[in-house]
């Protein structure tokens, strides 16, 4: 990857985790990891365009049908397509579709982008993880051997303690904070060849563990107002991202947040 390469455009696919989940703006919209890069892009190069097309929910079926058409039209310098994980959450999947799915996204994309990126997302550590795991690291295996073959860039979010740490994950346990998200934007701005900012790597400064009954109230607060809904839109055959669009579903210029 050519050091401090020039990038006039960025698209990005996938699901809650590039729509930015859980980076709330104070109008209630979500920044994200993919908002963060593409701003400091567009700082340095005139008349940069970018496009998200990610929508909460989402799993790899609908990526592939809703977005990579869509994107492959755009002729980007850069793609980003992070997805599959929504899948591996679900109580039965089948992880040859996923695959097959991930590879048909890849082949779509390659010919019609600069640099296709690809991602091992991160995830929070705890008995959640532990129970999906072994699908999830089948995923990752499958993104590893897709880029080795297509020349696509890996982000490798799995492997790094400090995105593990909880405290870089909101409290539905799902989605990464504001912080999370800036650190995910450094390692894919430094995957992209341009030079380090800072150490995305930095493990959090210690801190005393919460108390038990701490603990229990943050784990009844999840339960009430995440689980249980989740639970409900997985009985019912629904998503979060259902009737939603994309909140940038063209390729146009990027502009900066006004000052406050």
């Amino acid at each position: 990857m050519e050091i401090n390469a020039t990038y006039n455009s960025l698209v990005a696919l996938g699901d809650s985790f590039t729509e930015g989940m859980s980076d709330q703006k104070p109008d209630g919209s979500y920044r994200g990891w993919a908002d963060v890069l593409a701003g400091r892009l567009a700082a340095r190069t005139p008349d940069f365009r970018y496009a998200n097309l990610a929508v909460r929910g989402k799993l790899i079926g609908q990526i592939v049908e809703e977005q990579v058409g869509l994107a492959a039209t755009m002729k980007a310098d850069v793609v980003t397509l992070v997805g599959g994980l929504n899948d591996t959450l679900r109580p039965k999947v089948d992880m040859v579709r996923v695959r097959d799915l991930l590879t048909e996204a890849v082949e779509r994309l390659t010919p019609s982008c600069g640099q296709l990126v690809l991602m091992r997302s991160p995830g929070r550590n705890g008995p959640v993880m532990e129970r999906f795991r072994p699908r999830m690291e089948e995923l990752f295996a499958h993104i590893d051997g897709l880029a080795a073959r297509h020349g696509a860039l890996v982000v490798d979010l799995y492997g790094a303690p400090p995105l593990g740490d909880p405290r870089l994950w909101d409290v539905d346990r799902l989605h990464l904070t504001a912080e999370g998200h800036r650190r995910v934007a450094e390692a894919v701005w430094q995957t992209l060849g341009l030079a380090p900012e800072e150490d995305w790597r930095t493990p959090l400064a210690p801190s005393a563990p919460p108390g038990w009954a701490s603990r229990r109230l943050a784990d009844a607060r999840f339960a009430k107002e995440h689980l249980g809904p989740w639970i409900g839109r997985r009985l019912t055959g629904r998503s979060s991202g259902d009737g939603r669009a994309p909140k940038r579903p063209e390729l146009l210029p990027y502009e900066f947040p006004a000052a406050p």
